[in-house]
């Protein structure tokens, strides 16, 4: 399994949100290059970038901060916020991101982003379905950086799409809130959609959280809070596969 580390960007700053609410607010770093450069001294090949602000305004307005995280860190980034177009997706992988990640639009209009993943490859586009579980637990799709509901289960959402995509999951209740992952909620994906390249995101506490959610045979996992608070060290993380 991957692990894959994250920076969140709002204002220009590297910041955590508690369960997706921008009034719940924690500034790690002023300088989120700065932190880029510190994840590269792990054994990792991925960054995740999450441009907050574009995921809520659609609009691309922190390119030169995630260029700036880019070369300092010299990893494969992938990166989500705001990306709504083709031309927003050929932009970023012209500019070297490895990966764009699509939400709201992948909801939205599943047959464009098909088309996409079609034109660009599977290996271009990572799906961003975040959720929330409803009364019956139910897993029901957020857009617009976890600020709407979509009223769409998540697995009609999945049905659209070629089997092989990478999709990045993130039970919003989780994020941030140090609560560990919804394991159930993957265990579930996976016995639904085997051949997913799924990345778990949200609610990583340590490496304990990390080593079930290989042994579920989560191929990929998200982590930002816990490596930024030093729960996960880089010795545990070197005990994991660069790659998969």
């Amino acid at each position: 399994m991957r692990i894959i580390p994250a920076i969140d960007l709002h204002d220009g700053k590297c910041v955590r949100l508690l369960k997706g609410d921008f009034d719940a607010v924690t500034e790690y770093s002023a300088d989120p290059a700065a932190v880029g450069e510190q994840f590269s001294a792990l054994a990792v090949e991925d960054l995740h970038i999450v441009d907050l602000d574009g995921a809520r305004t659609g609009r691309q307005d922190n390119r030169h901060t995630v260029t700036a995280i880019a070369a300092a860190s010299g990893l494969r980034v992938q990166l989500g916020g705001g990306i709504r177009s083709r031309e927003d997706v050929a932009a970023w992988l012209d500019a070297g991101v490895s990966r764009c990640v699509v939400g709201s639009m992948a909801i939205n209009a599943p047959q464009t982003v098909a088309a996409w993943i079609a034109e660009f490859g599977t290996d271009a586009i990572v799906l961003a379905l975040d959720v929330r579980l409803d009364a019956e637990a139910n897993p029901i799709l957020t857009t617009h950086g976890w600020t709407e509901s979509a009223g769409t289960p998540l697995w009609e959402c999945l049905d659209a799409y070629p089997a092989g995509c990478h999709v990045l999951c993130t039970d919003v209740s989780r994020d941030g809130a140090m609560a560990g992952p919804n394991f159930e909620l993957y265990v579930e994906i996976l016995n639904r959609y085997p051949t997913l390249q799924l990345q778990a995101s949200g609610g990583v506490r340590d490496i304990d959280d990390l080593e079930l959610l290989r042994e579920l045979g989560v191929p990929a996992a998200i982590t930002g809070r816990a490596l930024l608070d030093g729960r996960i060290t880089a010795e545990e993380v070197a005990s994991f596969p660069r790659s998969a």
